[in-house]
């Protein structure tokens, strides 16, 4: 037996939730999953990582990905957007490459290329090793500087900063997940209380998550507080690491630091909460406890145009 799972008609990290309940709903009994998106009208990196990391769960073993909720080796089914630009859209933004070790796909995929120059600054790019994340931040260093400086407003020295977040963010994949997971960074123009060109950074797995990869080091002093809540803000709040040598980056708290100068955000959901830095132009709240489930960790980092709007 299949079971269904829709992914939301507007996919972003609001809509995230909607589609982590329907996930987990029909993942429990283990059958075999279908990803229904032919009626999706656009998705946000975010919503494309996110289903990457939900189709690496409902894998289990057989996806490359462990703490898989479907644990099932056959791999789930995913029904391709109807419409033909939302269609071009996730397929130059590096989608379907990935979704095609994942995903047994229904629906005619278009044959175009990743973007190579757009407004999508990197496709969705795996993540599995330092190596990859040395690589992903390379990639995007030169293209990052131009439309940082040229699009946002930022001081070019600025994209260093960037380089670092983008770096940290992927670094968790490798150090917190236990498995791989995939990163996808874009400008585009935010249509929420904000209207300004941003660039967004959205990195997703499926692995173990925050709370079990810092329960050895953190759960003992939380107490009967110990979660996936309190896991995310030792992590974030605090810039608690599952690694004590100082040598291995500045973690959650040098991308804090970094957001923090330029007015941005930055949202972690893991397994039942979520919490977010909220800048002053968005209406998020901080921290979310109870949410439907989900595998892993997913990451959103915002960078806002500087100063040509009042928020």
């Amino acid at each position: 037996m299949t079971r269904l799972v829709e992914v939301p008609t507007q996919f972003d990290d609001r809509s995230f939730d909607q589609f982590a309940s329907a996930f987990a709903e029909a993942a429990k009994d283990g059958e075999r999953l279908l990803f229904d998106a032919h009626a999706a009208e656009w998705a946000s990196p975010y919503g494309l990582v996110g289903l990457l990391a939900a189709g690496q769960a409902a894998r289990g073993t057989g996806g490359g990905g462990g703490g898989g909720a479907g644990g099932s080796a056959e791999r789930p089914l995913l029904t391709a957007p109807t419409h033909a630009d939302v269609l071009t859209y996730w397929t130059r933004a590096g989608f379907f490459r990935e979704a095609a070790e994942l995903f047994e796909i229904h629906g005619k995929v278009p044959r175009v290329k990743a973007a190579e120059e757009s407004d999508v600054l990197l496709p969705v790019t795996p993540v599995r090793a330092a190596e990859d994340v040395h690589a992903v931040v390379s990639n995007i260093q030169r293209r990052a500087s131009a439309i940082l400086a040229s699009e946002l407003g930022l001081d070019p020295k600025a994209t260093m900063g960037f380089a670092m977040a983008l770096s940290e963010a992927c670094q968790n994949i490798v150090e917190h997940a236990g498995t791989g997971g995939w990163v996808a960074v874009q400008a585009y123009h935010w249509r929420r209380k904000l209207a300004k060109r941003v660039v967004v950074i959205a990195v997703a797995d499926a692995g173990v998550g925050f709370r079990h990869s810092l329960e050895p080091t953190q759960s003992k002093r939380f107490g009967t507080r110990w979660g996936d809540a309190a896991a995310l803000e030792a992590a974030l709040i605090q810039g608690v690491s599952r690694f004590r040598d100082p040598g291995r980056g500045q973690g959650l708290a040098g991308i804090r630091r970094y957001l923090a100068r330029w007015d941005g955000k930055i949202a972690i959901r893991s397994g039942t909460a979520r919490i977010a830095i909220v800048p002053k132009w968005d209406d998020d709240v901080p921290l979310k406890d109870g949410l439907p489930a989900f595998p892993g960790a997913q990451v959103l980092i915002i960078i806002p145009e500087q100063g040509s709007t009042k928020p």
